[in-house]
């Protein structure tokens, strides 16, 4: 269910978001049950989003990418994620941190080499967070060496989004724990690269297709030109790339949030109780209603937030907005839609259950909600001091 006033969308928008539908209810949806029961990605579906251009919608023509803009990207990821927000945060990650990251701070060395395979067939992932390093994400353990003639990583990193299916990672790591934030700088990482290893895989409450891994670091050798941006300049890299990724977010709980709301819609108008469909009762009327109205001004912020960021606007406050508020509707609305399903909304012979599951990761990943209350509360107090 989409209710969004086409006169948001240009007609562009409105073809992007209409192929990204088909291919998501054709390609995805039979599939999503087992992929969430097995824990795994289909690796045809991770093919098939590089072959229809998702994996570097914001990415220029002349590294293989579909030059558009954050807006549409949050169009794919939110179409997906009313089908699975497990692949729609596959998709976020490569478009909205790792080609963001590339794109923004990469020398035309590494453009040339790594965005366009980011663009074509390597999934990318982005690895910030460690063992004691989450919301203090400057806390930074993992250590970098300068060895004359490249790199030298020791160290792990913890809750890596794309982990398992990851050709190439961008790792924050630090050449001067005693500088702090200062130190942190970031490199990419070949899959294959001596000294490096993906660890352990989580075993997760929701987006479980989705791969969230541990990796390893011992005398990993890195290339000197493998450096993204300014050596000790990798916590503005983190700081700038993430407040990007948190619209991403929110785009992908307002998807699921929809996903959730449509589901329950097609239940509550055929399920009769008392003689009639239960969705002729005003109870439950004013239930979808409400459910209905919160997701509409979740997608406004989300959108909002886009548009700024497009328009070369300040967009931080706006976008830790959207992704707090859109990932508290995302669990209300998947919750009362477990509601609506009644008993069988509590079994996985329905899709209710999995979206709630699903929607709990929002209020966590890319910063936390407290972390987004903060940011926002300190944005509010500058602009009153």
């Amino acid at each position: 269910m989409t209710t969004t006033p086409l006169t948001l969308l240009s007609e562009d928008d409105v073809m992007l978001r209409q192929s990204v539908a088909r291919f998501a209810e054709a390609r995805i949806r039979p599939f999503v049950h087992d992929m969430d029961r097995d824990a795994k990605m289909r690796p045809e579906i991770v093919k098939e989003c590089f072959e229809l251009g998702l994996m570097g919608i914001e990415v220029p023509e002349a590294y293989g990418g579909s030059e558009m803009s954050i807006f549409s990207a949050v169009l794919v990821i939110e179409e997906l994620a009313k089908v699975d927000p497990s692949v729609s945060v596959l998709v976020d990650v490569q478009n909205t941190l790792v080609d963001n990251l590339m794109n923004r701070w990469a020398s035309e060395l590494l453009k040339q080499k790594y965005l366009t395979q980011l663009t074509s067939h390597v999934v990318g992932a982005y690895c910030l967070s460690e063992p004691s390093s989450g919301s203090d994400a400057f806390a930074l353990q993992t250590r970098a060496a300068d060895k004359g003639d490249h790199w030298e990583l020791n160290g792990s990193k913890m809750w890596i989004t794309n982990g398992g299916e990851a050709g190439l990672f961008a790792v924050f790591a630090n050449i001067d724990l005693d500088a702090g934030y200062k130190g942190i700088t970031c490199f990419l990482v070949e899959r294959d690269t001596p000294g490096f290893t993906v660890g352990k895989k989580e075993d997760k409450l929701g987006i479980r297709a989705s791969s969230t891994t541990e990796l390893v670091f011992e005398g990993c050798k890195i290339p000197k030109e493998n450096v993204v941006g300014p050596v000790g300049k990798g916590y503005k890299i983190a700081i700038e790339t993430l407040n990007e990724g948190r619209i991403g977010i929110g785009a992908q709980m307002v998807g699921l949030a929809e996903g959730a709301l449509d589901a329950a819609m097609k239940y509550i108008v055929e399920r009769k109780q008392f003689g009639q469909p239960i969705a002729q009762f005003q109870g439950v009327q004013f239930q979808f209603a409400q459910m209905a109205t919160d997701i509409e001004a979740a997608r406004l912020m989300v959108y909002n937030a886009a548009r700024l960021k497009d328009a070369r606007q300040p967009f931080v406050r706006e976008a830790a907005m959207a992704k707090l508020f859109a990932s508290q509707v995302a669990e209300r609305v998947s919750s009362r839609a477990v509601e609506l399903f009644g008993g069988v909304g509590f079994s996985k012979e329905y899709p209710a259950e999995k979206y709630y599951r699903d929607s709990k990761i929002g209020a966590i990943y890319e910063g936390t909600s407290n972390m987004q209350l903060n940011t926002i509360a300190k944005m509010m107090l500058s602009e009153y001091a």
